[in-house]
């Protein structure tokens, strides 16, 4: 029964059936058939209740606020713009700040294809008027996107703890210096292409101090609620939901003190704070009921039991899962690969000795390859729509990057206090 539930799942993702009624009619149909429609009907009742009733879920719609306020606040839209400035002398400026807003862009939205779109509509404009090679600008935003899904407060990480029932505030903390660590890897890789082929991006000229002080004064506010919610998660003062609170009244407040507060883009903010939040809690209700049939197949068990059996060293099994990651990411929805696979690989980390909280960190970085891999990378698709260039140019452009990206998830599982460090001298 196990093998015919799980190729019925893929089944229906693969025809576009949305990832939380696909997870609850699978996992409902395999319930039925292993305790019979009364017992289904049973569990059933129960589920929706239970896992929406959880306290750590409202996290999920006031990031989701807090990073719609922003927008409308227009400070978001000042961010790539003051950076920009303050990186003017240095060769490919323009590449360099858009590494740095993608960075500040996860930092205030937590989804990856949102900070893609921003970044779309900012950098590349900017970019192709100062003279920047097409592929390599696309490609720069691409994966400047991904940055999105590791630095806090990250929605894929605040996912990865409900499911794998990990802190989040353990988890969000830990993505602070992987998300560094990917930043300056984009960074870096920029300034690799441009060594190679310098007529990629032209000199940049240096801007004066003043406008650099006057372009930090338009985007303060914002730097300073991040790192507020970040720190207050840090010392240990608030929950990730009390700071998810904290971020979205912060983010209100910002929003009236630029005036751009009125009925219309409020209710604007909050219809669709409504819409992703429902979005997300189907599919953790649908992943619930799909997990009653793991359980009851006992599929997880067996592979836990299957793995822990071979005779073969600890990491060998992580490459094999962080491999299967990067193919699944290639056609998958990433939010679906984590839903679908956290269940089963948790206890196998579990039981081969490694941290949960440093492989959920190792599974979003891996995620962000699948953001921008084809054939399915929605990261490029996104690029592509907005720049009005070829989808094979943009998938051109990221291969630099993912080759970088590889190698700070080797990086990553070398050196696993690079992870651990913060969330081990953290208050929670």
């Amino acid at each position: 029964m196990a093998p015919f539930i799980i190729l019925s799942l893929f089944a229906a993702l693969a025809i576009g059936m949305p990832v939380g009624i696909a997870l609850a009619t699978i996992g409902m149909g395999g319930i039925a058939l292993s305790v019979g429609p009364g017992a289904m009907m049973g569990i059933i009742e129960t589920i929706p209740l239970s896992v929406t009733h959880s306290y750590e879920l409202i996290t999920i719609p006031m990031f989701i606020l807090m990073a719609e306020l922003i927008v409308v606040s227009g400070v978001a839209e000042r961010l790539f713009e003051a950076v920009s400035i303050w990186v003017g002398r240095i060769r490919g400026g323009l590449a360099v700040a858009t590494a740095l807003a993608g960075a500040g862009f996860g930092a205030i939205s937590g989804s990856s294809t949102a900070a893609a779109a921003a970044l779309s509509s900012t950098s590349i404009p900017a970019m192709m008027r100062a003279g920047y090679d097409p592929k390599f600008s696309c490609g720069v935003v691409a994966v400047s996107g991904t940055l999105a899904m590791l630095i806090p407060p990250s929605l894929a990480l605040v996912l990865y703890g409900i499911i794998a029932e990990v802190s989040i505030a353990r988890l969000l903390i830990a993505g602070i210096i992987p998300g560094i660590i990917v930043t300056l890897a984009i960074i870096l890789t920029v300034q690799f292409l441009l060594w190679r082929d310098p007529s990629l991006a032209p000199a940049s000229n240096p801007r004066r101090m003043a406008d650099k002080i006057r372009a930090m004064a338009e985007i303060w506010p914002m730097l300073l609620l991040l790192f507020m919610v970040t720190g207050v998660i840090y010392l240990g003062i608030a929950t990730p939901t009390e700071a998810s609170g904290l971020g979205a009244a912060g983010a209100l407040l910002i929003t009236v003190m630029k005036g751009k507060l009125n009925w219309s883009t409020f209710s604007d903010a909050m219809s669709r704070t409504l819409r992703a939040s429902c979005m997300i809690l189907l599919i953790v209700v649908g992943a619930k009921i799909f997990g009653v049939v793991l359980t009851l197949t006992q599929i997880t068990q067996t592979f836990v039991a299957t793995v822990s059996g071979w005779d073969t060293s600890p990491y060998v099994v992580l490459s094999m899962i962080i491999l299967v990651y990067l193919i699944m990411g290639c056609f998958m929805d990433q939010v679906a690969t984590l839903i679908l696979t956290v269940p089963i690989t948790v206890p196998v980390i579990l039981a081969l000795g490694f941290d949960p909280v440093w492989f959920g960190v190792i599974v979003v970085v891996t995620a962000e390859i699948g953001m921008i891999t084809p054939p399915l990378g929605l990261n490029a698709f996104i690029v592509s729509r907005y720049a009005k260039r070829p989808l094979g140019e943009v998938f051109s452009g990221l291969w630099p990057h993912i080759i970088a990206h590889l190698i700070v998830i080797a990086v990553l599982v070398i050196f696993p206090q690079l992870v651990m460090w913060l969330p081990n001298t953290t208050a929670n």
